[in-house]
């Protein structure tokens, strides 16, 4: 098949994959961008707090808190420009759209990765809060978020290892509606990473079921502010638990969304897809700002204060009222002040 002719086969079943209902579409996509850009400016607002905290960034959770904030509006972005480009029947070239996938790809795998080592934090902080200072010092914190990142890539290169071997170099001028899917061009290698994300599935789960019940037993001993403490490290433990449970469902979509395309039914298609997006890839990153933007009292304060439009009077130095609040006294007061 030369390149024309598989810009003509792209191009019908984009428009297949779009189907028969416009005003359904515009519908859809115009209520995806009243929900995603919220949450977009949402975490670049907690970025900016973070960064112009210098008490946030010295303590570990903040530091793991602020890479999710990073991916997550990376890859909101990235994914709202991919669903603008579907609703106006966009097609890009194969070159562009693998990298594109590549960086998507490993987007996706940051936060919960990251999600996972903030519930061992959680872990030594709790069940270990003398050695919690030495074990996730500011060089270990900034080392976890390098392996973090390296290790979010892994799976993407591999995918596309396996991909250069099996296509040709026209490949890459041919014209496509841009999903990770391009570069899962065999059966077998579906059928691999499905089960590389279930062995990642029960590595994560063992982790979660053992530091959940060490935290539980710490906060069932504890008493005081002890007791507070580990019951407030549980509550978020929980949340961080459902966190990685819809991340995990939004690894699982696309196979989900491949078998129900093989029924030939495209308006269960297109409903199942526009639930993913929204339940998958919006509201699993709407839950990091909840855990800790406005359930942390630090991090809550922070934020209340530069929403209440105080960026200008941050300073190290006493504060000097304006002109037009300083009270000049009286010939009394005078005198009483140089008595």
């Amino acid at each position: 098949m030369n390149v024309s002719s598989s810009q003509t086969v792209n191009s019908t079943t984009q428009r297949a994959l779009r189907g028969n209902d416009p005003v359904r579409l515009h519908v859809t996509t115009a209520l995806a961008q009243v929900i995603v850009w919220p949450f977009i400016l949402v975490d670049l607002f907690m970025l900016l707090v973070y960064l112009r905290r210098p008490v946030l960034r010295a303590e570990a959770r903040y530091v793991l808190f602020a890479q999710t904030l990073y991916a997550d509006s990376i890859f909101l972005l990235l994914t709202n420009f991919g669903l603008i480009s579907y609703y106006v029947n966009l097609l890009v070239p194969m070159w562009f759209c693998i990298p594109l996938c590549i960086v998507m790809g490993a987007l996706a795998q940051v936060s919960p990765n990251i999600i996972l080592f903030m519930c061992l934090e959680r872990y030594v902080a709790v069940c270990m809060p003398l050695r919690h200072v030495n074990i996730f010092t500011p060089q270990r914190t900034i080392l976890i978020i390098i392996i973090v990142w390296l290790l979010s890539f892994i799976r993407p290169v591999v995918d596309l290892i396996i991909f250069l071997t099996y296509i040709a170099e026209s490949y890459f001028y041919k014209m496509t509606s841009c999903s990770y899917e391009v570069l899962l061009q065999q059966d077998w290698h579906m059928l691999m990473r499905g089960n590389v994300y279930i062995l990642k599935l029960v590595f994560t789960v063992l982790i979660l079921c053992f530091s959940y019940g060490s935290i539980m037993l710490v906060a069932k001993r504890a008493s005081g502010d002890n007791r507070q403490a580990a019951s407030k490290g549980q509550r978020t433990m929980l949340l961080h638990v459902l966190q990685l449970f819809f991340c995990t469902l939004e690894a699982v979509s696309p196979f989900i969304e491949a078998r129900i395309l093989e029924m030939r039914d495209i308006n269960l298609f297109l409903i199942v897809r526009y639930f993913d997006f929204l339940a998958f890839h919006i509201f699993s990153r709407a839950i990091s700002p909840l855990i800790y933007g406005f359930r942390d009292e630090k991090f809550y304060s922070a934020l209340m204060y530069y929403a209440c439009c105080k960026c200008n009077h941050i300073s190290s130095h006493p504060k000097v009222p304006p002109k037009w609040q300083v009270k000049y006294p009286n010939n009394k007061e005078l005198e009483n002040t140089q008595k």
